[in-house]
């Protein structure tokens, strides 16, 4: 694995290569609402549809995403949509959802199919946005295993806490949990913190080599 991306790195210099900017994170963490918030903000459009049902994202890809801070920063890039992240996908939780049995087990054999491929993916990120939803316990298995495969690879990340719309949300306690990173506590559904997102998405794209 860290040869194939070494190798990756190196043939980049001699190619214009758009960065690779990730969203990585568990189920309905809000993943697709932070990506439509991007391609609103700057393109005028959104990237793909929500859904209060776990496992619905597929891989999603915006190419020519551009921010611009001012005259002199610029910063373009190709954002990735990812499913979210599971330890395990039943397709009973489609059914409490009132779906039928038979579509039930094809969505969540296309979910998992959709998280093998989101795992696999993290190869070829540049650099990576873990979204985590502050209302709820940032300290599991699947998270630790995302930030410690990043941390493993030298991918650079950043961790936002999504949701502090919320009531329940609490940002201290993520950062708790990852004292090694700071976390950013967001609302990509009202927008709140998110020009300070963006100034850490530019910090975050230049410690890519």
């Amino acid at each position: 694995m860290w040869l194939r991306r070494l190798f990756n790195r190196f043939f980049s210099m001699f190619q214009k290569k758009q960065i690779q900017l990730g969203l990585y994170g568990p189920p309905n963490g809000g993943k697709t609402t932070l990506a439509n918030r991007i391609c609103g903000d700057w393109l005028g459009e959104e990237i793909g549809t929500t859904s209060k049902i776990a496992h619905e994202t597929r891989m999603l890809f915006r190419k020519n995403v551009t921010i611009k801070y001012d005259d002199e920063r610029t910063l373009k890039f190709l954002l990735v949509d990812t499913p979210g992240l599971a330890s395990r996908i039943d397709y009973e939780d489609f059914v409490k959802e009132g779906i039928p049995v038979q579509e039930a087990k094809q969505r969540a054999k296309e979910a998992a199919a959709g998280v093998t491929a989101s795992v696999h993916s993290v190869d070829d990120a540049d650099c990576v946005v873990v979204v985590l939803d502050a209302t709820k316990e940032p300290n599991n298995a699947v998270n630790t295993t995302l930030i410690t495969q990043l941390e493993e690879r030298q991918i650079p990340l950043c961790i936002v806490a999504n949701k502090v719309d919320l009531k329940k949300a609490s940002v201290e306690r993520v950062q708790e949990v990852y004292p090694q990173h700071h976390v950013l506590g967001i609302s990509a559904k009202y927008g709140d913190n998110i020009d300070t997102f963006y100034e850490k998405l530019y910090e975050l794209t230049e410690q890519v080599d």
